[in-house]
C-alpha cells in the first residue's frame, strides 16, 4: 500500500506536470524548468514504490521515498516560519513526516546485520509516527467544522458526530502508541480508519470533479499515510520487533503481547 501510494504520486505528478498542495516547492520560488524537476521526482517515486515490493530492493526504495518525503517536509518549514499560528502549515508538515516515518521503519525491517543498529531507524520512525498522529488529532480539532464537511452526508448519525469521533480516535491512538498499551490494536484500528477515509471521502472525489488536482493527489496522500500506519502495525505485530527495536518505547506492548 505504501509503495502503491508512491507510484500514484508519481503518475499523478507526470499527468499534471507539476507538484501538488502537499508536495509543494513554493519556498524555493520560481524554479527553472519546473516541469523537468517534477518529472524527476515523479520517476523517483514510481521507482521507489516499485522497489519496496521486493526484499532485495526494498532498502533502496525506502531510502528513495524517505528522501523525497523528507525533502517535501523540510520545504514546509519556511511557510511555518512565516505563518506559525496557522496550524494547517504544521499539519501538512506532519503529514509528510508520517510518510518519512513509514520509510524509516521499512528501512529498519529489511536491513540486515546488527539488530541493535537496525533498531535506531525503527525507534525513530515509530516515535515520529506517534507524534504525527497527535498532529492529525490537532488538525481535525482546530478545523473541526471543515473536517465535518468531508464526511458524506448520507452516513448516520451526522457529519459533526464523525468529525468528533475520528478526532477522539486519533487522540486515543496516539495515547496507545506512546504508552505501549494496546498499541498493536490501536495501530490496526488507525490503519482501518484511514483506509475508510480513502474509500468514503477520497475515492469518490475524482468522479465528482476530475479536473480538481487535490481530488487525485488526496487519494495518494491518504493511501500513503494508511500504508505508513500499516507498517507500524506490522512492526508491532512482530514480537521480536517490539522487544528489540522499540525497547523502552513499547515495553508495555511487548509485555502484554500486543
Amino acid at each position: 500500500m505504501f509503495g502503491v501510494a508512491a507510484i500514484l504520486f508519481g503518475v499523478f505528478t507526470l499527468a499534471w506536470h507539476d507538484f501538488n498542495g502537499w508536495q509543494q516547492i513554493l519556498p524555493v520560488g520560481n524554479v527553472p524548468h519546473r516541469e523537468i524537476l517534477a518529472a524527476i521526482v515523479a520517476v523517483i517515486e514510481i521507482l521507489g514504490g516499485l522497489a519496496i515490493q521486493w526484499p532485495r530492493t526494498a532498502r533502496a526504495g525506502a531510502i528513495a521515498l524517505g528522501s523525497v518525503y523528507g525533502t517535501f517536509a523540510l520545504l514546509w518549514l519556511p511557510r511555518i516560519a512565516a505563518e506559525p499560528l496557522v496550524y494547517d502549515r504544521w499539519g501538512n508538515l506532519f503529514e509528510q513526516l508520517s510518510q518519512v516515518a513509514g520509510a524509516l521503519i521499512l528501512f529498519a525491517t529489511v536491513v540486515g546485520g546488527d539488530a541493535e543498529k537496525a533498531a535506531n531507524p525503527a525507534r525513530i520512525g515509530y516515535l515520529l509516527f506517534a507524534v504525527c498522529v497527535v498532529s492529525f488529532m490537532l488538525q481535525q480539532f482546530v478545523y473541526l467544522s471543515a473536517t465535518a464537511t468531508f464526511v458524506p452526508k448520507w452516513i448516520p448519525p451526522g457529519q459533526n458526530f464523525w468529525a468528533i469521533a475520528t478526532t477522539i480516535a486519533f487522540a486515543l491512538a496516539a495515547l496507545a502508541l506512546f504508552s505501549g498499551r494496546q498499541a498493536l490494536l490501536a495501530s490496526r484500528l488507525l490503519t482501518s480508519m484511514v483506509i475508510a477515509f480513502g474509500l468514503l471521502v477520497w475515492l469518490p472525489a475524482p468522479f465528482a470533479d476530475p479536473h480538481k488536482q487535490m481530488n487525485w493527489f488526496g487519494n495518494a496522500e491518504n493511501l500513503s499515510i494508511a500504508g505508513a500506519a500499516w507498517i507500524v502495525a506490522d512492526l508491532l505485530g512482530e514480537r521480536g520487533a517490539v522487544r528489540r527495536p522499540l525497547r523502552g518505547v513499547t515495553a508495555a506492548a511487548a509485555a502484554h503481547g500486543d
